[in-house]
């Protein structure tokens, strides 16, 4: 069963272009120019119950928009959206109490305050029982490992706590839908792997529906089988993990060990064998998947070659390769 669904969902802000100067400021007093800027440009996905799914995109792809519109903050321009049966924008109540959006550059707990303080105001807000809001609290703070913070300023903390504690704070009202929009930003990679561990056993224990955006892309590869990427406010590609890396890894990179110094200009000898990086001693070549073997058996009879290594491209050379050559328009 679907718990999001999106058909033809379309985002457009009208932006007022000025020009520059006093002229410009002028002018525009009596006329005015603008710009349609689609955000979002007709996509369509859905995501059943209990999946984590990850939504990818380069700066401005539309990902935060399109989570803004899902969590009911925006109004779509066009297109048909559903959370959990409801229709996001009509904001209510019994839908609000059943999603968060969690923001890793926004705050929600009050910063002069401890979290705890924070903690108890949502219970209020979302008319949570007391045994469940002791109960979710408890099992919260015990997985994130929070029991010594609860009572400390906001301020005070570090961003790896803060960021955890907003996590709780998401949480105790145990949504069925969870919007997370770059959870790690600015962490530590202990940190973001800490995050990383509560989010998958949240999602496995609670069987809660997720979407994950983020820039990092350990985030992705270690939570989502399933990604959903975005450019330019459009989806080209909503699959498994494994089969985008199936088919845009066209190449693989061939790490050569020279027992003795070779200069770069003696490498034009071997077609189809891309340099990367290069010193006399080790170069590091980008090859075609369907060459790498006979490539591979060129340099070992034709050079010095101590050692070799073959690896696949990584999942983060891969999705910056999707995106430098898609063109959408």
């Amino acid at each position: 069963m679907s718990a999001i669904s999106v058909v033809n969902l379309k985002k457009y802000y009208r932006v007022y272009q000025k020009e520059s100067g006093l002229i410009g400021s002028f002018k525009s007093l009596f006329y005015r120019q603008y710009q349609d800027v689609k955000a979002v440009d007709d996509i369509s996905f859905s995501i059943n119950e209990g999946e984590l799914v990850g939504f990818i995109g380069p700066n401005g792809a539309g990902k935060t928009t399109t989570l803004k519109v899902l969590s009911g903050l925006l109004y779509p321009t066009s297109g048909q959206v559903q959370v959990l049966g409801y229709m996001p924008y009509q904001r209510r109540p019994e839908f609000q109490k059943q999603f968060s959006l969690v923001m890793g550059q926004k705050n929600q707990l009050w910063w002069d305050l401890p979290a705890l303080e924070s903690f108890i105001l949502n219970k209020e807000i979302y008319e949570i029982p007391e045994p469940q809001f002791q109960q979710t609290l408890t099992e919260l703070i015990k997985m994130l490992d929070l029991k010594e913070f609860l009572k400390v300023q906001v301020r005070k903390l570090s961003l790896g706590q803060r960021m955890k504690l907003e996590l709780v704070a998401a949480l105790l009202h145990s949504p069925k839908v969870l919007f997370l929009d770059e959870p790690t930003i600015g962490l530590d990679v202990v940190m973001q792997k800490k995050i990383r561990d509560f989010i998958r056993i949240y999602n496995q224990k609670f069987k809660a529906t997720i979407i994950l955006t983020s820039h990092y892309m350990n985030d992705v590869k270690e939570l989502c089988q399933r990604v959903i990427i975005i450019d330019k406010g459009r989806i080209f590609f909503d699959g498994k993990l494994k089969e985008i890396i199936r088919k845009y890894a066209n190449y693989k990179t061939l790490e050569i060990f020279f027992s003795q110094p070779v200069e770069k200009k003696a490498f034009s000898i071997i077609p189809g064998a891309l340099i990367k990086t290069y010193n006399p001693s080790r170069a590091v070549f980008k090859i075609k998947r369907s060459k790498i073997n006979t490539v591979a058996a060129k340099f070992l009879t034709k050079f010095p070659v101590a050692d070799l290594n073959i690896t696949e491209s990584s999942i983060e050379d891969i999705i910056r390769e999707v995106f430098a050559g898609r063109d959408l328009s």
